[in-house]
C-alpha cells in the first residue's frame, strides 16, 4: 500500500480516505463473456474521454474530430468557470453506452482509459514543492461486480499492460498534468 499524507491534498478533508496501492499489490479479478454480470459496467456510463480516447476512437469509427464529438460526446466543465472536458454520451433514453452490445464492446480495441482501467482507479497527486506526480492505484468494487469474486490473482503491474495502459497514460499524462493543476488550484477566483 502506497501512504498518501491526507495533509498533501489540496482538497477538503473527507471522512472517506480511499486505500491506496502501489502497483505491486495483488488484485483478484476477471472479466469475460460468461460472467453473469457481463456489460453491467456498461449501462450506466459517467466516462471522461481523454484527448488521446477521442482520437483512438474518432479513428476506429472513421469519422472526423468535430463528426464524433457531436455524435458521441457531451461537454462539461469540471468546476464552474474551469477548463472544459467532454464525456461518453448515453444511449438516447438510457445510462449505456453507445457501444456496448451483447457480444460486449464494439469498440474493444480501441476502448477509452477508463474502461481499460476499470476495476482499478489511478490517482495522481503533486505536492506544491515537486515537479512530479505520485501515483497510486484504488480498487473499484461495485455491487453489480462479479469479476471481483473470479478465481484469478494478477498485479495491478500486470494489470495495466494486460490492458494496453502504458501507451494511454503516455499519451494521456500532459492532459492528466492539466487537469491535476486545475483541480490543485481550487475554485475559480469569483465563485
Amino acid at each position: 500500500m502506497v501512504d498518501i499524507n491526507v495533509e498533501d491534498s489540496p482538497f477538503e478533508a473527507s471522512p472517506v480516505a480511499p486505500e491506496t496501492f502501489d502497483e505491486n499489490h495483488v488484485i483478484k479479478f476477471r472479466c469475460h463473456k460468461g460472467i453473469e454480470c457481463f456489460n453491467a459496467c456498461c449501462s450506466s456510463i459517467d466516462i471522461t474521454l481523454t484527448p488521446y480516447d477521442i482520437l483512438r476512437l474518432k479513428k476506429h469509427l472513421d469519422m472526423t474530430s468535430t463528426d464524433f464529438l457531436k455524435a458521441y460526446t457531451m461537454p462539461f466543465e469540471f468546476n464552474k468557470g474551469s477548463i472544459a472536458g467532454v464525456k461518453l454520451l448515453p444511449q438516447e433514453g438510457s445510462t449505456a453506452c453507445q457501444f456496448v452490445t451483447e457480444e460486449g464492446c464494439s469498440v474493444y480495441e480501441n476502448r477509452p482509459t477508463a474502461c481499460r482501467y476499470y476495476p482499478v482507479g489511478l490517482l495522481s497527486l503533486r505536492r506544491a514543492d515537486e515537479n512530479f506526480d505520485r501515483s497510486s492505484w484504488v480498487l473499484v468494487q461495485e455491487d453489480h461486480c462479479k469479476g471481483h469474486n473470479e478465481d484469478r490473482e494478477i498485479t495491478i503491474k500486470d494489470y495495466r499492460e494486460e490492458q494496453g495502459l502504458e501507451e494511454y497514460d503516455e499519451h494521456g499524462h500532459a492532459w492528466r498534468q492539466l487537469v491535476l493543476k486545475m483541480k490543485s488550484a481550487g475554485p475559480s477566483i469569483g465563485q
